[in-house]
């Protein structure tokens, strides 16, 4: 089984829908895995969005550009209204179904565990759970539980498209390091407190498509601009053709 894994990213995620629009021409995977934004443009993905589509999408987010702030309510709570947000989000969740076997990743706050959630379970309210960054957001209880980003322990969840039983991946991955200081020592110490670790099969063989160094500022993650949506667009589709022929000859392979 082949798959398509995108990684968390925030903003960033305007990278994958470049690259997408030149993996779409040369590769059809059985399964696309996503995490945070990574699990929102995969179930556009999976749902047969053209990357045409996906592109426009990311060139019209005007809902994220900003956000009004807030008291959280409880420490669970963010400093963010993210509904503008959320209603993008839906909006995407209703447009398509999946087509291809779709699953995506949440973590369980209290448990500080990631959880696989497969398509046939996903709801709108999975797709901004999984969006939820700690702190920034409000948090999502799903089934009576916390639930967070799905971004938190493990940017890329190549991990879950293995247990979901993949042999081969194109990882698209938008946020080789958390995006500043405080995100790094953040996420650095919930992973340290966490019991989970990422763990894929040595045996897994992996195309990986990714930046050289952050796409942007921290912030310039959270806050949505043409400009950037448009800069991050082109520059995964240059990485994505860069290694185009790889692609090919790896997945052309029995």
């Amino acid at each position: 089984m082949t798959a398509l894994v995108l990684s968390a990213g925030g903003m960033y995620g305007a990278y994958q829908a470049g690259a997408w629009k030149v993996l779409a021409e040369i590769f059809q995977p059985d399964l696309i895995v996503g995490a945070s934004i990574g699990a929102v443009n995969g179930w556009a993905i999976a749902g047969g969005c053209e990357p045409d589509e996906l592109i426009r999408r990311w060139l019209n987010l005007e809902e994220a550009a900003r956000y009004r702030w807030k008291v959280p309510a409880g420490i669970f709570g963010g400093v963010l209204d993210s509904r503008p947000l959320q209603r993008a989000i839906r909006h995407i969740y209703d447009s398509y179904q999946p087509r291809v076997d779709f699953g995506m990743v949440v973590t369980d706050l209290v448990r500080l565990r990631p959880r696989i959630v497969p398509g046939a379970e996903v709801t709108w309210q999975h797709l901004v759970a999984t969006t939820a960054i700690v702190g920034v957001f409000d948090q999502v209880r799903l089934g009576g539980k916390l639930t967070s980003d799905g971004g938190l322990l493990s940017a890329v969840p190549l991990w879950a498209a293995a247990e979901l039983g993949a042999r081969k991946a194109v990882v698209i991955d938008v946020l080789p390091e958390p995006p500043g200081i405080v995100a790094k020592t953040f996420v650095g110490a919930m992973r340290m407190l966490s019991p989970f670790r990422a763990i894929v099969p040595p045996g897994m063989e992996v195309i990986r498509i990714a930046p050289r160094a952050l796409l942007g500022r921290p912030l310039e993650s959270l806050y949505w601009s043409h400009r950037n949506a448009a800069k991050w667009i082109q520059q995964g589709q240059a990485d994505a053709s860069a290694i185009e022929h790889s692609i090919v000859n790896c997945f052309e392979r029995k």
